[in-house]
């Protein structure tokens, strides 16, 4: 048994025919939200999602951007309701993390959503702000990946 990766779970980058594949492990998407279909696609599309998946399909997905500031940023992180709590998450940070290019990386997620602020305090990342105004009565907390984890991190010459 593999303890580093007890579930074989690989993740690759997605290729456009993955979208419909993830549309039916996203929670919003399968449970009707069209707008969030045409996200996933595009993501897919544009080449900017990492699929995690093992022998039974896909597991979960994150989508990395660099749109916020020219830093990264994890506009998304979704892991199927059926694989929640078994290390996915964990692996897809870490596996957005070793693709990053900048120095910087960040996410965000709503003041309600207490798992997502969970898996990032487990893997280190820190709250760096509040945002008022996205989404009414839950404000968006956003969250910094330590530096010294990515490989945009340019080291200084000596």
């Amino acid at each position: 048994m593999d303890l580093e990766n007890p579930g074989k779970l690989v993740t690759r980058r997605a290729k456009a025919s993955d979208w419909t594949g993830l549309v039916s492990i996203d929670s919003i998407a399968a449970g009707g939200d069209h707008a969030r279909g045409v996200s996933i696609r595009r993501w897919c599309e544009q080449g900017l999602v990492l699929l995690a998946q093992d022998a039974s399909g896909p597991l979960g997905y994150s989508v990395l951007e660099y749109t916020f500031f020219e830093q990264g940023f994890v506009t998304m992180l979704m892991v199927a309701p059926t694989a929640r709590r078994q290390g996915v998450g964990t692996h897809l940070l870490q596996a957005t993390e070793a693709a990053c290019t900048t120095p910087k990386l960040f996410t965000s997620t709503n003041v309600s959503n207490h798992p997502m602020q969970r898996l990032l305090q487990f893997v280190g990342w820190s709250p760096v702000g509040l945002l008022h105004g996205l989404d009414e009565g839950d404000p968006e907390l956003f969250y910094l990946c330590p530096s010294t984890r990515l490989h945009g991190t340019v080291e200084a010459e000596s």
